[in-house]
């Protein structure tokens, strides 16, 4: 078995065996096989795709590359939820709450993000003293203790499949259905839990930009859940504009927080409560949207992520005063030099603002300005007079705070007439 003979069967079209995808991976992993022949494999398979068998197996093989997590002694149905990044997505800090005050066992790894904002595990840190790095019988215990906890995601989970994406991201090979679901999924499959939900995004703030092309992604992912034997579900959900109106680490923390008290975007509560639901469903309980509402509106939501704050060390008083969480230096108010309606907010041109401010990463050695980022004041379908403010930067750094603001105000269209909201939920694939 060679190298130079895979990548023609992969180049040919051809089905290959689970040996010959595994002699590649576990070859570039340990360094026996060269960049260049990697990149050449992996070209072929954005030029060629990949059978249904060959994702399977490349997903498994990726997923057995380091550490798999076994969560056998946490009781009950762990659930997982995965979204495929978007701006102002803040969502598993209101569903993972919602879904461990119904008794569903969340236990969940989360990374950090690299782009517009941070991820989960940024947003988390941007509260004062909350620790995600902890030993496996802690989380363990936290779980069966409190339903619900969240750790920074291993330094060895799938690490064959990190340094695929790596090249990937310096040779054109990002964009296959393929090599798409095998990274998403290798690593979901490694968490552990016994159940995923998928809140793939789509529109021009996510990596799938057309319903299509979210469609076949989650086709393709819930197929690969399932043949692992996860249950597995995916809601495809739209990113045409920045979801909820906070885009940067404490100001989406904040923000999450006022969705708990029953307050918040409507957006962001939607979409929160539909993947709570689905999460509940998927836990073995019934009602799962329906219980999802009730336990938001009844405030057990919020008592629940005050336990899960307390529980990995962090200031549960910021749910009171929102004063103890990080406050940047200097903020900008931007107002409308017109009057009309609101037609676009470009969710892109909205996440390079933020990451601009400081709030996100441009490689993963940067640091973050966990208060940087934009709040937005107006939406599509919102009606603007002169002189209205469409947004509030806020940044530690003034020209950064410039920058940010001049590329928010490029992100927003007008109209004479009202323009209709994007439909929020665009399907549900089980």
């Amino acid at each position: 078995m060679n190298a130079v003979d895979i990548i023609t069967k992969q180049k040919k079209g051809e089905d290959l065996s689970r040996g010959e995808i595994a002699f590649m991976v576990n070859g570039f992993t340990d360094g026996s096989i060269p960049d260049y022949q990697m990149s050449a494999f992996l070209m072929a398979v954005v030029l060629k795709g990949m059978s249904r068998e060959n994702i399977v197996a490349l997903t498994e093989i990726l997923r057995d590359s380091g550490d798999v997590m076994d969560l056998s002694e946490i009781k009950g149905i762990k659930v997982d939820k995965h979204s495929t990044g978007g701006v102002g997505d803040k969502t598993t800090l209101i569903v993972a709450p919602i879904a461990a005050a119904a008794g569903v066992p969340i236990a969940k790894m989360s990374g950090r993000g690299l782009g517009f904002t941070g991820g989960t595990v940024d947003k988390l840190e941007s509260i004062p003293g909350f620790r995600t790095s902890m030993e496996k019988e802690e989380f363990i215990r936290g779980v069966n203790e409190r339903g619900i906890a969240v750790i920074g995601q291993s330094g060895n989970l799938a690490p064959a499949d990190k340094k695929i994406y790596a090249l990937r991201d310096v040779t054109g090979t990002t964009e296959s259905l393929a090599l798409i679901t095998s990274s998403i999924m290798s690593k979901k499959l490694a968490a552990g839990s016994d159940a995923i939900v998928l809140d793939v995004k789509c529109g021009n703030g996510a990596f799938m930009k057309t319903l299509e092309d979210a469609e076949q992604l989650a086709h393709s992912m819930v197929d690969i859940g399932k043949a692992s034997g996860k249950k597995t579900m995916a809601i495809i959900s739209d990113m045409s504009q920045p979801l909820g109106r906070a885009v940067g680490n404490a100001l989406e923390v904040r923000e999450a927080i006022d969705v708990l008290k029953g307050g918040g975007p409507e957006d962001i509560r939607e979409l929160s409560i539909t993947l709570a639901g689905a999460m509940i469903a998927a836990g073995g309980i019934v009602r799962g949207a329906e219980l999802a509402e009730e336990i938001l509106s009844s405030g057990k939501a919020l008592e629940k992520f005050r336990e899960f704050l307390e529980g990995q060390g962090g200031d549960s008083q910021i749910i009171k005063d929102y004063r103890l969480l990080p406050q940047a230096a200097h903020s900008r108010s931007v107002k409308s030099e017109r009057s009309g309606y609101v037609s676009g907010v470009d969710a892109l041109r909205i996440g390079l603002a933020s990451q601009h401010t400081g709030a996100g990463r441009e490689t993963k050695e940067d640091s973050i300005d966990m208060t940087a980022g934009i709040v937005l004041n107006k939406k599509i379908s919102d009606k603007v007079e002169k002189g209205d403010v469409l947004f509030t930067v806020y940044a530690n750094n003034p020209d950064k705070l410039v920058k940010g603001a001049e590329e928010a105000m490029t992100a927003f269209a007008f109209s004479k007439t009202k323009a209709a909201r994007p439909n929020l939920i665009k399907k549900v694939i089980e």
